[in-house]
């Protein structure tokens, strides 16, 4: 529902507001890198305002410390509807590493709607792009698929070369008993003379 809306209301451009609820900078450098003329998303009409009465849209970064946390707020207000909300970098997500300092609300969820999550720490400009794109439905979600799976421990090392060998994908290997009657060299459904 929300990717038919964006696609609908921000048809053109989308107009962003960054919004620092007390980053390192990190994020920041990251999401100024993306207005440069090398990554240029002007190009897709994204744009970045000086206030939130005019954005569409609000990159928020760093994770929500007790004094910004109204600020944000009143920055969520501003914005008119329909918006749309971008946390990012890991403390804006959750927190990061000060998730549990006695300063640090957590992550933007704990102040405003978030609709979109990039993480990274910081996240790559590239990131950044293709999380906005996402959004606007300007490109496919890719989803990797899952060849290896993780073993449990400990596996003996002749029982998982052997594995590897006759299975492309690992599954679970303890407490398999077919397998532990098969490591003589026999494989399911053959007798030792095959």
């Amino acid at each position: 529902m929300l990717k038919k809306l964006s696609r609908r209301a921000f048809r053109r451009s989308l107009w962003v507001y960054h919004c620092n609820s007390g980053a390192c900078n990190g994020c920041d450098i990251e999401i100024l890198n993306v207005l440069t003329p090398y990554y240029d998303v002007e190009r897709f009409g994204i744009r970045l305002v000086g206030s939130p009465r005019h954005a569409d849209a609000i990159l928020l970064s760093g994770a929500v410390t007790r004094p910004t946390l109204p600020l944000v707020k009143k920055v969520y207000q501003a914005v008119p509807a329909p918006k749309l909300v971008f946390a990012v970098g890991s403390c804006a997500i959750g927190g990061g590493c000060w998730y549990d300092t006695y300063n640090v609300t957590g992550g933007g969820e704990k102040a405003i709607p978030v609709n979109y999550f990039i993480p990274g720490c910081p996240p790559r400009p590239e990131a950044i792009i293709y999380g906005v794109a996402l959004a606007l439905g300007l490109v496919d979600k890719k989803v990797v698929p899952v060849e290896l799976k993780q073993m449990e421990f400990p596996v003996d090392m002749y029982r998982w070369q052997r594995l590897l060998e006759t299975n492309n994908v690992i599954y679970k290997l303890l407490g398999e008993e077919d397998d532990r009657l098969n490591f003589g060299g026999k494989r399911d459904g053959q007798d030792s003379a095959g």
